[in-house]
């Protein structure tokens, strides 16, 4: 178990798979050290004071923790901080409180402290306000106030104070390093993806001359105009990667934030225009049913692009089938408003089904970059949406968007 996890901790890229590896390590760690330090404690290591209900209930939690990771990522996040409020803060500081404060409890109280602050700071903050007034009102409630004000606890505040003073300015100086070293890579990815622009440009304007030229001059070909029109298809092709690098570089920069109020119905219209189709015949594959529109918090920009990708993935899927249809629709009248990119084309497999989201993973291996996907649901998450898929294999794929009721936001 504990070599698959590391490699699943190499492999992940994304917030959402580093949630899900740090709720699944919580986890593994609350199943194996709530049981394995009650023998420590109780029989090898004894201390004045054991709870065997407590640790019953930590090791009860951490299991529940594995069938989290299933969840809503707002569900398995709340989940998340239970359990570390219950494992380091709470925990730690009863345990510490109820056995005096003694010199083992007081060691795994720094170590509570270090682990603690490795989550995001304000997160630790919530967490250990809430685990420690939990843990002192319990002590209290149990007969341990006279702990509260104890020389073996006053004298370990100092320490504890200037522990987590330090935690703060690594954790600013880490994020300053990652945002800075972040800027640096989105600014590359933009200015690669605007040098781009000028020779699709110039060929773009050549193939248009081209095409009048042998119209002026009355000797069209087919097999020349066919030419020269999927030379046009290309260049409107990678006019789209290219936006797709820049969304790629706005996501790096992390400048995601939710702050228009964008209508749902436009954005797929503006997505449709845009898209590069081969013709008419192309375009009547896709089929747009509106039940109800609806307007998100986001980012128009974005989300053209968003709905470009999906709809760039459902085109290939139908090209690579041989058969099917791409139906978008838009249902803004449920509590939950949502879309639906539908297409009936080659569908996915059971076995690559969990991994499209992730970045760098892509099927065919030369279909695309395999950002994505994994960038669609990145801009989704900071809009507090959903991007999830829904698919059978060689009959179809689902593509589902769900936002936020106007009500919760």
């Amino acid at each position: 178990m504990i070599p698959r996890l590391i490699r699943s901790v190499l492999r992940a890229r994304s917030a959402e798979e580093i949630a899900d590896l740090r709720l699944a390590a919580l986890s593994w760690l609350g199943v194996s050290c709530f049981p394995l330090y009650y023998v420590f404690f109780a029989w090898l290591l004894p201390q004045p004071y054991e709870n065997l209900p407590l640790r019953a209930l930590g090791t009860l939690l951490a299991l529940g923790g594995l069938l989290a990771r299933k969840l809503p990522h707002r569900q398995r996040d709340r989940y998340t901080l239970l359990l570390v409020t219950f494992e380091l803060p709470f925990f730690c500081t009863f345990m510490f409180l109820m056995n005096g404060a003694n010199a083992a409890w007081s060691q795994v109280m720094l170590v509570m402290l270090v682990a603690l602050f490795h989550f995001d700071f304000r997160q630790a903050l919530r967490a250990g306000a809430v685990g420690v007034g939990a843990a002192l009102l319990l002590a209290v409630l149990l007969g341990a106030g006279r702990t509260l004000l104890s020389q073996e606890v006053l004298q370990l505040l100092p320490a504890q104070l200037f522990l987590v003073g330090w935690m703060w300015v690594f954790s600013l100086s880490r994020k300053a390093l990652e945002e800075e070293k972040l800027e640096g890579l989105g600014e590359g990815l933009g200015a690669v993806a605007h040098e781009m622009r000028t020779p699709l440009a110039s060929l773009d304007a050549n193939v248009r001359g081209l095409s009048r030229l042998q119209q002026r001059s009355g000797q069209e070909s087919p097999v020349m105009r066919q030419a020269l029109g999927r030379m046009q298809y290309e260049v409107r092709h990678m006019n789209h990667m290219i936006d797709l690098f820049l969304l790629s570089a706005q996501a790096v920069r992390q400048k995601l934030d939710p702050h228009e109020t964008v209508s749902m119905l436009d954005t797929v219209e503006s997505a449709l225009r845009r898209y590069p189709f081969t013709g008419e015949a192309q375009r009547q594959q896709v089929a747009l049913q509106v039940r109800s529109d609806f307007r998100f918090g986001g980012q128009n920009e974005l989300a053209i692009m968003l709905l470009l990708n999906l709809l760039r993935n459902a085109m290939q899927s139908v090209q690579r089938a041989g058969k099917g249809r791409v139906r978008i629709v838009i249902d803004g009248a449920r509590s939950t408003p949502r879309l639906l990119v539908v297409d009936t084309g080659c569908g996915i497999a059971p076995r690559h089904l969990p991994l499209i989201f992730q970045r760098f993973f892509a099927y065919p291996e030369h279909n695309g970059a395999g950002i994505g996907l994994a960038l669609c649901r990145q801009v989704m998450q900071a809009w507090e949406a959903r991007l999830h898929c829904v698919s059978r294999e060689h009959a179809y794929a689902i593509f589902v968007l769900e936002f936020p009721s106007p009500a919760s936001r």
